[in-house]
């Protein structure tokens, strides 16, 4: 495959495109369908070249553009060398468990030279998301942007932007992601950090080999831009900033704030966020860049990826000559946790009268669950963790396994034995979850299957606790099929006494995936309305790999149109 060595947008014509793509989405054929072949693809970076899975040859993958409550077609189809499945971030698929992706929760894989057709069915969602692969670590090269427009009848709550520009970030590693996952799955040990991160697909100008290909934007002094941010980083967190600039967020995970403007943005994997730029500083060319914010004490890629914001040389500020010397933004620090808090509990729904909220308040099912990472022991201290124990991760001190099946269709078809259904709604040992120094014994959880089941339009009020066995972290969970309310964050224990005090059930951000600070909590709400099998795990792919994964199941309402659709005829075989 030839690849476009330089990526220079000339935003002007990019607007335009977005504009008659819209318009070409009103007028097209009903459901739109798309075809996305996985394919192994050679890509270069940093002075070396690998093949990666990538969908039509791409990387990062091509965007969606749908409106908002439009339903589409994807027909996946894989010629990779790997199995795959393929998850629509943050759609509440109504009713299609189906479609959702997630490997042995909702489907078996596709298989190579097999093939699967989703139905991707858009409901509330506004604003910025983004698919990817749900199998093992693929979803490092495989996933693009999903771009929601408002509905026909609708426009944006901000002035309409002069463009708007996908931002992706990603991570890089000059080694194979499929050895990598299971040479980490083997040894039980840490898995190396990537060697860069990315902007759009490019490591830009501090990495080797790297400077010719790193992402431009072209902008037009005195105009407005909206930049859809998206975190498709495997295994960290990151800080996102522009040198000279403040962006002002308006949205995230597909719902719209109330604008607030901020020097840096804090942006877990599996989050969007929508910013507003100005273009209103001098004409020059600006550093766009990203670096990881690490709040526990573990490895982390210590890089910086950068793209360049380049004023044009035209209009009234036009004609000056570049520094020779790019201006970088002022990151916080890497393990900066209160700048990460202080930007996340800045978000606020917009919650005006086109765009009210319902936040859940008589409270049906009250949830604690702790997210911890663990430990087992190996037979003569054989494995790569601490002291040569098996890293592992869980939720409510039971470690996640795979089944042989997937959950879904165990649960539609009443196969017995492929999961309990014990899942606890509170920890089995109540501890000082944040102490220093904890008892080793604490640090083995147990391995199961197990699911929480809700009844349907169940109301749930859910605090993660996190926890400092092993190493504290943060930890970006993520609930399929469902968007929830974050009413609450805070370091240390949750105080059931004191804490909901201080919720925010006026105005809470409406999001799919949420931090919890290292050794501190977080509680979201969310109604129970959407029949079906969901997955909830850690988005830092290591942690979900150890096991801090759990599944929820929705029953089905009384109204046959509260019930799971019947299952697509071309379900992946086990």
């Amino acid at each position: 495959m030839k690849e476009v060595s330089r990526i220079s947008i000339h935003l002007q014509l990019l607007g335009l495109l977005l504009a008659v793509n819209g318009f070409l989405l009103h007028c097209q054929a009903w459901p739109a369908r798309y075809t996305f072949v996985v394919e192994d693809t050679p890509y270069t970076r940093l002075c070396s070249t690998k093949n990666i899975l990538t969908v039509n040859g791409q990387f990062p993958g091509p965007t969606l553009y749908v409106h908002k409550g439009h339903t589409i077609i994807v027909e996946v189809i894989n010629r990779g060398s790997r199995n795959i499945t393929l998850h629509w971030h943050g759609v509440a698929q109504p009713r299609n468990p189906w479609s959702d992706g997630p490997d042995y929760i909702t489907q078996c894989p596709i298989q190579p030279g097999a093939k699967f057709t989703q139905k991707i069915i858009f409901s509330t969602e506004e604003g910025t998301l983004w698919w990817h692969a749900h199998s093992e670590w693929d979803r490092a090269t495989v996933h693009g942007a999903i771009i929601i427009y408002p509905s026909k009848k609708s426009k944006y709550p901000f002035p309409k932007p002069h463009a708007e520009i996908p931002i992706i970030l990603g991570e890089w590693w000059k080694e194979d992601i499929g050895k990598l996952y299971t040479r980490t799955i083997q040894t039980g040990g840490d898995p190396n950090t990537s060697d860069a991160f990315l902007i759009n697909g490019q490591p830009g100008d501090l990495y080797p080999c790297s400077k010719s290909d790193t992402f431009k934007v072209t902008v037009d002094y005195g105009k407005t831009y909206l930049l859809r941010v998206i975190n498709s980083a495997v295994q960290e967190i990151l800080f996102f900033a522009i040198a000279n600039h403040k962006v002002t967020v308006v949205g995230t995970d597909a719902s719209y704030t109330k604008p607030f403007t901020t020097d840096y943005v804090t942006i877990s994997p599996g989050q969007t966020m929508d910013l507003l730029l100005h273009a209103n500083q001098s004409p020059n060319h600006y550093y766009m860049a990203a670096t990881a914010y690490v709040g526990g004490a573990v490895p982390y890629d210590n890089t910086t990826t950068t793209a360049l914001l380049q004023y044009a040389n035209r209009g009234t500020k036009g004609n000056y000559t570049p520094s020779s010397t790019h201006l970088l933004p002022n990151l916080p620090a890497h393990n900066d946790t209160n700048a990460s808090v202080h930007f996340s509990g800045s978000l606020r729904s917009l919650a005006d009268k086109n765009h009210p909220i319902d936040v859940p308040l008589k409270i049906t099912n009250h949830l604690f669950f702790t997210v911890s990472v663990n430990t087992f022991a190996c037979p003569n201290n054989s494995c790569a963790g601490p002291n040569g124990t098996r890293l592992a991760a869980s939720v409510n001190n039971i470690s996640f396994v795979n089944p042989s099946i997937d959950i879904l269709q165990a649960y539609y078809y009443h196969v017995n034995g492929v999961f309990g259904t014990r899942f606890p709604k509170t920890p089995p040992l109540l501890f000082n979850f944040t102490a220093q120094d904890l008892p080793l014994y604490l640090q083995t959880p147990k391995r199961g299957t197990e699911v929480k089941v809700l009844e349907y339009n169940a109301t749930v009020e859910l605090v993660f606790q996190g926890t400092n066995l092993v190493a504290g972290d943060d930890h970006p969970m993520h609930l399929h099929g469902f968007s929830f309310y974050v009413v609450g964050m805070g370091l240390g224990n949750f105080d059931k006494d004191k804490d909901p005090l201080t919720y925010n059930l006026v105005d809470p951000p409406l999001q799919n995936t949420i931090a919890v600070p290292v050794n501190g909590w977080t509680t979201i709400r969310f109604k129970a309305n959407n029949p079906g099998v969901w997955f909830m795990h850690c988005h830092l792919d290591r942690h979900m790999s150890w096991g801090m994964d759990m599944t929820f199941i929705v029953k089905n309402g009384k109204d046959p149109k509260a019930h799971i659709l019947p299952p697509p005829p071309d379900m992946p075989p086990c």
